[in-house]
């Protein structure tokens, strides 16, 4: 992983000292609340229902164990002993004290973190496939060209007040594990008669108008990647609208003039810039990738590691299913990574406390390297485990809270904290993902169901990712009470589509019972090994919509 410079050092801790000023000024009544917005957004710091919130950037999802037992302790010492992994591949603290914060960005400096960017009106934590560098469908490893895009944008002073805020996905794998179509900008990284290059797609995102992105360049050569998203986010600079917050976003821009029109005024705005100080060069290009070099792989042998692993299988089933669920392939023989779920039965998704983010430190010490990634999905991943150790590493896993055998199920889902934090929020997620949780805790109807994506949000801005969800829960407000609308169809993958609404919203109490009948239709509707996201796009959206309506009724 990327490790700090001199210079990097030098930056953030003239961020850290700059903000305490400004934060001490802020609380002897020096500066205004609205003179201090900006400069508190732009070091990750909200102010939300009952305490200030502080996201810290976790880039493109990765992390060492010495950076998680900073966590861990600053949860324990500044906040109420947990944290919160978002869908930005970020964590949260939701307790901090404001005066605190500058001593909290001091402590995380000194591990190589910070919360620069993680809020306000710019370029937000760029986000990518959360196995990258080990899947065997991988094109090229997109995690140097993410590094390359957090240096771009970080600090950038063109792009430090943007008409909206503004986020960049990178993808390097033949599936979409990144969600690049609902990003401002999503990058797939695509290979032609032997070259690296781009697909570049503009203009998607979710909140109060979702919107799947448009291609505006089918292939851009290696680079060229930063001059040419320098160039669409100098477009949308200068052309997104300022004096509407909810039509500020750049998808309203492309929507509004067609993504042809916008991307001439892109390539038209590239031309003048290309092959200027942002074109990569080759020593450039070789820099970043030297930061990501393959682990130091033991030889092991495919065929025995492999007999080895499902003869234990064979014994436990308990660990067959979590080996089912919760490991993927390894590109390297003789590995697999693993998905620690954070989504037992009663617990917030997303949610770990100090001794869990220390106890995966520990289990990333002992089984991966010492490195772990966060999935936008609210899970963690320890990418390089050695097959022979996955029973002991699953027995650990259970003993800490993170083996349940849900991933990809509909258990596995992801929510946002929801009423019960959020000032912006309509209506509570937690209980309502408790509740699911609850009424859904057969593991082997979980397996009948197959693969199934459930996404909660408590309000339009979807930080939950309801619009693609195979089943999203949306929070509505309806004169002052809390109700739930629920939408069907939606994904996220490289054959991305938006959910729809199916009907009037349900009461909290309701929720449970609706999902239920939903997944009675598609049981009975499926055909041989068909996933809910193929039975929903077969036969529509009528069939659930009259069943769940005529039992309501």
């Amino acid at each position: 992983m990327y490790r700090y410079d001199d210079r990097d050092r030098a930056i953030i801790g003239e961020r850290v000292a700059q903000f305490r000023g400004q934060t001490e000024r802020y609380l002897a009544g020096e500066l205004s609340e609205e003179q201090f917005l900006p400069l508190r957004l732009q070091n990750g710091l909200y102010i939300q229902r009952l305490a200030p919130m502080l996201r810290i950037a976790v880039p493109y999802g990765l992390l060492n164990s010495t950076q998680l037992r900073r966590l861990a302790r600053i949860s324990r010492d500044y906040d109420k002993g947990y944290a919160h992994f978002t869908t930005r591949q970020n964590l949260q603290f939701n307790w901090p004290q404001l005066e605190d914060v500058p001593d909290i960005l001091a402590e995380l400096a000194e591990v190589e973190m910070h919360a620069v960017q993680t809020s306000g009106n710019c370029i937000r934590n760029t986000t990518s496939d959360p196995y990258a560098g080990v899947a065997r469908d991988e094109i090229a490893d997109p995690r140097p060209y993410c590094e390359l895009i957090r240096q771009w944008s970080t600090f950038h002073p063109e792009f430090a007040f943007l008409p909206r805020k503004f986020k960049i996905a990178v993808n390097g794998a033949q599936t979409d594990r990144a969600a690049i179509r609902v990003h401002d900008i999503g990058v797939q990284i695509v290979e032609r008669d032997g070259e690296i290059g781009f697909q570049v797609l503009v203009g998607g995102g979710q909140g109060r108008t979702p919107v799947i992105a448009e291609t505006i360049r089918d292939f851009l050569p290696e680079r060229h990647l930063l001059s040419y998203l320098e160039a669409i986010v100098r477009v949308y600079n200068q052309l997104g609208r300022r004096d509407n917050k909810y039509k500020a976003r750049i998808k309203i821009l492309v929507k509004a003039m067609g993504a042809d029109e916008f991307g001439r005024l892109v390539e038209a705005e590239w031309e003048q810039i290309k092959d200027g100080a942002d074109e990569l060069t080759p020593e450039a290009l070789a820099w970043a990738k030297s930061f990501f070099t393959e682990p130091q792989y033991r030889q092991l042998d495919r065929d025995a590691s492999e007999a080895a692993l499902q003869a234990q299988a064979s014994e436990d089933k308990a660990f067959a299913r979590w080996l089912e669920r919760n490991t993927f392939a390894h590109r390297v023989s003789g590995y697999r990574a693993v998905r620690l779920s954070t989504k037992p039965t009663g617990v917030p998704p997303g949610d770990v406390t100090d001794r869990q983010l220390e106890a995966i430190a520990d289990l990333a010490e002992r089984f991966s390297f010492g490195e772990v990634r966060v999935t936008h999905d609210q899970n963690v991943v320890l990418a390089d485990v050695e097959q022979a150790q996955l029973r002991e590493l699953w027995q650990a896993a259970r003993q800490n809270g993170f083996a349940t055998p849900n991933i990809g199920t509909l258990t596995d889902m992801i929510c946002c904290p929801g009423g019960d934090y959020c000032s912006l929020a309509n209506a509570k997620s937690i209980p309502v993902a408790e509740a699911i949780q609850r009424r859904f805790d057969d593991m082997d109807y979980l397996y009948d169901l197959g693969d199934l994506n459930l996404n909660i949000s408590g309000c339009m801005n979807a930080c939950g990712h309801h619009h693609v969800g195979h089943i999203g829960i949306l929070g509505v407000d309806k004169k002052g009470d809390e109700f739930y609308q629920v939408q069907l169809g939606g994904s996220s993958s490289e054959n991305a589509s938006l959910a729809k609404v199916l009907g009037p919203s349900f009461s909290r109490a309701e929720v449970a019972d609706v999902i239920d009948t939903i997944l009675d239709i598609y049981i009975r509707e499926r055909r041989e090994d068909e996933l809910f996201i193929d039975t929903y796009h077969r036969i529509g959206l009528q069939p659930f919509k009259e069943k769940v309506y005529a039992k309501a009724s």
